[in-house]
């Protein structure tokens, strides 16, 4: 089946030389054994690679039946999803056969071996597994007892993971673009953020009955702190992580909170408080000088629609008919 090869604004490398290909992998992933299982003739790889946030998405294609054997990745967490083709994964006691349809999610600290089938390109997301467990640990609010692990097989046909996979293809447009979103930190860290949360709230784990059990919401006092910080760093990149991390509670109990005592969550108050600066700014501004637009990225909103119709329902009228006001 036909696909699209992506990143191609940011190749790595080019090889048909076995060596060069695992050096060069090993590089961006870790070291690795890399053997060909089929015919030797094929092997025409290919690697794209960028990072324009925290995550990095790349594009790699081995044109040749391969085995991989990095054993335990030790420091980050993949997701892996074949853009054509099939491979054979096998992470700890888990084995599954991966499809378009079925991505792979190795965890970092069980022995991974795959076989990838010739033809088998594959985009690839890869975690800082720091950041991950850190996470992890705010929205539960402890320590981890255990390293997470998740179930190996991504189903991208459910719900939530088509949602997925469109947010990740939203990475991958951005380091294709190169401005646009990558040049919005803000909006860019929020869609990363997203990414993770959910993986982690919906993709089984051994830590997801946990997550999803309830928590004491946040006292009144604490969501007054959360507001107060929201408020003082709304020009930042800021998540609903480091706003619980700022006022010491876990995520969970933070948005509990938020949603017991405001009826919303911390990250549509920093909507709120940033649709505010948005209609200050644009209230000092010169019309001449000034666009509704470049406010609007500045505080976060590269989807003019979106900020617009959020925009009007707040103030009950045009972002550019305040700019006019002005």
């Amino acid at each position: 089946m036909a696909h699209t090869v992506r990143l191609n604004n940011a190749p790595l490398f080019a090889s048909t030389d076995l060596d060069e290909v695992r050096e060069q992998v090993g590089r961006v992933f870790c070291a690795h054994r890399l053997d060909l299982t089929g015919d030797p003739d094929l092997l025409a790889a290919r690697f794209n690679s960028a990072q324009p946030g925290s995550v990095r998405v790349s594009y790699l294609d081995y044109g040749a039946d391969v085995r991989i054997e990095p054993g335990e990745l030790e420091s980050f967490y993949l997701v892996q999803i074949p853009l054509a083709g099939r491979s054979l994964i096998r992470c700890g006691s888990q084995e599954i056969v991966s499809t378009p349809s079925l991505a792979s999610l190795p965890s970092p600290t069980e022995a991974l071996d795959m076989r990838w089938a010739a033809q088998c390109p594959q985009l690839i997301v890869k975690f800082d597994r720091d950041t991950v467990e850190g996470t992890l640990e705010q929205m539960l609010g402890e320590r981890l007892a255990q390293p997470l692990v998740f179930d190996l097989g991504l189903d991208l046909t459910s719900g939530w993971a088509r949602g997925w996979r469109a947010m990740a293809d939203l990475v991958v447009a951005a380091a294709e673009d190169g401005e646009g979103l990558a040049a919005q930190p803000l909006a860019l860290a929020h869609l990363e953020n997203a990414l993770l949360s959910s993986l982690l709230t919906m993709q089984p784990s051994n830590y997801r009955a946990k997550l999803s059990a309830p928590r004491r919401p946040a006292v009144p006092k604490v969501v007054r702190r959360a507001m107060e910080f929201i408020a003082e760093h709304a020009h930042l990149p800021i998540t609903t992580d480091d706003v619980a991390r700022a006022v010491a509670v876990s995520t969970r109990s933070l948005q509990e909170g938020f949603r017991a005592h405001l009826g919303l969550t911390p990250m549509a108050h920093l909507r709120d408080v940033r649709l505010a600066r948005v209609r200050a700014d644009l209230l000092a501004a010169d019309p001449a000088r000034v666009t509704v637009t470049a406010v609007a990225a500045r505080w976060g909103f590269p989807h003019q629609g979106r900020f617009a119709a959020a925009y009007r329902n707040r103030y009950g009228q045009t972002p550019s008919a305040t700019l006019r006001l002005a």
